[in-house]
């Protein structure tokens, strides 16, 4: 009897393995067909679509479901809204003077953009693409980011120095922060614990306690810094550094430099992948996205876009990045994942190494 159970129990085994192997075999069938139906391999980063847009895009920001972008446009005083089903414009919302950066709150319902000139924040209510109010900040605002339970807006006032917070429930002022020289660029920690902000003529960061709406630390850091972000755990703060072409590595937990990576030239917009395996920095002067792989802090690709790539945002599924190209007028739009044909799929979900299925390549 003993002796039946085992043989019972290979047999199951290795009927199990077969159908393992032809369930495999039967993926790999459909991913080769459908690649022959398609458009033919596409490894991963690289530009799978441009989108003509208006006059100097500048800020770019993703809806959390990732089915639209936002995208400011500074020389029209608009922000085109893009769909990424099929990557085309299917909005323009007239807003203040020289829209610059892009903001959208967490649960989607509110984008914010942030008008240079006229010293003004935008709300625009994402459902119907129209501007429901405008904030008055401080002088030359820049950039914007949300805290991460959509109760708070940051916005960098570039000459005022300071960083305005707004109430985004009432739309009012509730403080204004001073940083350091040249506020640009803001982000948010995962936790909603601190706000880092670029100090572009200062060469420094300046690290706010958003408990007590003052600045903590303030992190020496490469030359004219712009872009800022902060890994999805919180660990690292990534900074772009323009005049040096490097990106600078902070500890969160120390607030010290732990590393410099040297990318393109005039390092400017940058973003983290949502596993925090990859930052992607747009270098505005030479046309490429430098790709760091965050374990090692080494460039692993550098991939061509548009003239005068500015701002960039990642999808929240990993999937792709969209890259405002000031001077040509573009969007670049890259496919993070790896695809064959119309169909994305995370390879390493098949061998155990991913995440899982849908997961993106890093």
């Amino acid at each position: 009897m003993n002796h039946h159970g085992s043989s019972h129990g290979y047999t199951t085994f290795r009927g199990r393995t077969r159908r393992l192997m032809l369930g495999l075999a039967a993926i790999a069938s459909m991913v080769l067909g459908m690649a022959g139906v398609g458009a033919g391999a596409v490894a991963a980063d690289t530009v799978i679509d441009t989108i003509p847009v208006g006059t100097r895009p500048n800020g770019v920001a993703a809806t959390p479901d990732g089915s639209h972008v936002y995208v400011a446009i500074n020389g029209d005083d608009e922000v085109a809204v893009i769909e990424t089903a099929g990557n085309t414009v299917v909005d323009t919302i007239t807003v203040g003077d020289g829209p610059f950066g892009m903001a959208i709150s967490p649960d989607g319902s509110r984008a914010y953009a942030v008008n240079s000139l006229d010293n003004s924040v935008s709300v625009i209510n994402t459902g119907t693409n129209s501007v429901v109010d405008t904030i008055g900040v401080g002088l030359v605002p820049l950039w914007a980011a949300v805290s991460p339970d959509g109760s708070r807006l940051y916005v960098t006032n570039n000459l005022g120095d300071s960083v305005s917070v707004i109430n985004t429930g009432t739309n009012m002022l509730v403080t204004t922060i001073p940083v350091g020289d040249g506020a640009r660029e803001v982000a948010v920690s995962p936790d909603g614990s601190r706000v880092y902000v670029t100090n572009t003529f200062g060469d420094s960061v300046s690290v706010i306690n958003t408990g007590t709406n003052m600045v903590v630390d303030t992190i020496t850091v490469g030359d004219v810094p712009i872009g800022v972000a902060v890994s999805p755990n919180g660990s690292r703060v990534y900074v772009t550094n323009q005049a040096d072409g490097t990106v600078s590595v902070i500890a969160a937990g120390t607030n010290m430099v732990v590393d410099t990576v040297a990318v393109g030239t005039n390092a400017h917009g940058v973003a983290v992948n949502p596993k925090g395996s990859r930052v992607y920095a747009t270098n505005l002067g030479d046309g490429t996205v430098s790709v760091i792989r965050t374990i090692g802090n080494t460039v692993i690709e550098t991939v061509p876009v548009g003239v005068g790539p500015f701002g960039i945002a990642i999808t929240p599924d990993g999937s792709r990045a969209y890259v405002t190209n000031f001077i040509a007028n573009t969007v670049s739009v890259i496919a993070i994942d790896k695809c064959l044909g119309s169909l994305c799929i995370d390879f390493g979900s098949l061998t155990g190494s991913g995440s899982g299925a849908g997961s993106t390549f890093s």
